[in-house]
């Protein structure tokens, strides 16, 4: 005889996704997906390349004037990137 034990296929997917070790990228790739949001299009449309290192988000801005203001405002764009994907994906960034 079979043993049943119904799941949900969300329960499902999140267990593969934990046992393969893929929710940390599927979240590192949500949190770059959602920098146009987080900082709007007009600052978006003047950033390039952007990934992610040990933490740390790394992105290339196009106009160093905004690389300045940017700068700035650091610490904010971490919590509301983070707030974004609703978890600590995050702890700093870095323009180049």
């Amino acid at each position: 005889m079979f043993k049943r034990h119904p799941r949900s296929l969300e329960a499902i997917l999140l267990n593969f996704i934990r046992t393969e070790g893929l929710e940390t990228p599927l979240l590192q790739k949500r949190l770059i997906d959602s920098w146009p949001v987080v900082v709007g299009p007009s600052i978006a449309a003047l950033t390039g390349e952007k990934y992610i290192k040990n933490q740390t988000l790394f992105v290339k801005i196009l106009s160093p004037a905004l690389r300045q203001d940017l700068s700035m405002m650091r610490s904010k764009l971490v919590e509301r990137l983070n707030a974004e994907v609703q978890a600590q994906i995050i702890t700093e960034i870095r323009f180049y």
